[in-house]
């Protein structure tokens, strides 16, 4: 027989209702209803898409990611069109003049509607992620048989 180790709880034995409870909880959670609790108690139902993205979001800010939301049809003034793509305002007014992204007035003004600039950018990513998966491919199917000699000559030397 062994001792129970000091400062250990001895063992509780389970009736077999309370096992069969345990084992149903993680279904009574997949199947019961989302609620939200509000402050003063006041509890409301939530859809189920509406739960299941509450908990992708939960998930991305548990793993220390960045999240925006934003209305799709949100309006953008090319000043912040820039910000989010990252680029200049003169460089976002060529993509504009050559019909790269959509616009419309609003006035005098240029809008952009947040879909639009999220397509663009994500085109974007795309082929940055394409041309730099191009340069690692190449750089690592030549191999590196060159070296610069001299940080300051420019020269190089043979390996």
């Amino acid at each position: 027989m062994v001792a129970p180790r000091q400062g250990a709880a001895a063992a509780v034995p389970l009736s077999n209702k309370d096992q069969r409870e345990i084992q149903d909880i993680p279904r009574k959670l997949r199947t019961a209803d989302a609620k939200l609790v509000g402050p003063d108690g006041k509890t409301q139902v939530l859809p189920s898409k509406l739960y299941s993205f509450l908990c992708t979001l939960l998930a991305d800010l548990k793993a220390g990611h960045s999240v925006t939301i934003l209305q799709i049809n949100r309006d953008f003034t090319t000043v912040e069109a820039s910000k989010m793509l990252g680029v200049s305002q003169q460089f976002l007014s060529g993509l504009l003049e050559k019909q790269k992204i959509p616009y419309h007035m609003v006035g005098t003004h240029l809008r952009l509607y947040a879909r639009d600039i999220l397509a663009y950018k994500a085109k974007l990513d795309t082929v940055r992620r394409k041309t730099f998966d191009d340069l690692a491919g190449a750089e690592c199917g030549q191999g590196i048989d060159m070296v610069p000699a001299d940080l300051n000559s420019g020269q190089m030397r043979q390996v």
